[in-house]
């Protein structure tokens, strides 16, 4: 399925777009961070929930369970949350 990689993402992957797979949107971060190593700890953290600063969403959906069910074809938009003053 097509991933969408924020731009604060892109050192790792070198691109917009890339392709991952998996039966749930955790292991859709898994196949990312073999492709792309220290990916996934950049978006998940260490009780295995996305950084409050990240955003994901399957199609149009905002999911934030790592759990939360795929299906080919889906398109899964990652976005990392920007803060300042």
């Amino acid at each position: 399925m097509r991933v969408l990689i924020p731009s604060a993402l892109r050192s790792y992957t070198q691109a917009t777009w890339v392709q991952a797979q998996g039966a749930s949107l955790g292991e859709v971060l898994d196949d990312l961070d073999r492709q792309y190593p220290g990916i996934r700890f950049r978006m998940v953290d260490e009780q295995a929930r996305l950084r409050p600063h990240m955003r994901v969403f399957v199609n149009t959906r905002a999911v934030l369970d790592l759990a939360w069910p795929l299906q080919a074809g889906d398109d899964v938009n990652i976005v990392q949350a920007l803060s300042g003053g």
